[in-house]
């Protein structure tokens, strides 16, 4: 699930609100954003779970560490008897920023793609 369409809308309301001089309430904005986020990724996640035939959910990435998300699915996973996996928060890093890291070190390996190189976001996922 992608939240980045999601994050340009509040980034562009904020921005707009500074640059005309208005007053926004960052608290109040940013927990609705917290809750549009987890009303979207635990039903869904939950659900897909079920679909599939799984009592184990891992949750990891930046997004881990969210201790509003982490609240909501341990309380919603309860219910739906399926069982949570949290990193410890020192390893929820934004997946952003380890490729970031990765990507260095392949550089100085001398790893460097041509400037063709398009990525494919209709691939299949058993291509």
């Amino acid at each position: 699930m992608s939240f980045s369409g999601l994050k340009t809308s509040v980034i562009n309301l904020a921005h707009r609100a500074e640059q005309l001089g208005e007053k926004i309430d960052r608290p109040s904005l940013a927990a609705s954003f917290c809750a549009a986020v987890c009303d979207a990724i635990v039903p869904r996640t939950l659900s897909a779970a079920k679909l599939c035939g799984r009592e184990k959910i891992a949750i990891s990435g930046g997004v881990a560490a969210n201790s509003f998300l982490r609240e909501r699915f341990e309380k919603d996973a309860k219910s739906s008897k399926i069982e949570l996996f949290f990193p410890p928060l020192s390893l929820c890093g934004d997946n952003g920023a380890m490729i970031g890291a990765q990507a260095f070190f392949e550089f100085l390996q001398g790893n460097i793609a041509k400037s063709d190189l398009n990525a494919r976001a209709t691939l299949p996922i058993d291509f």
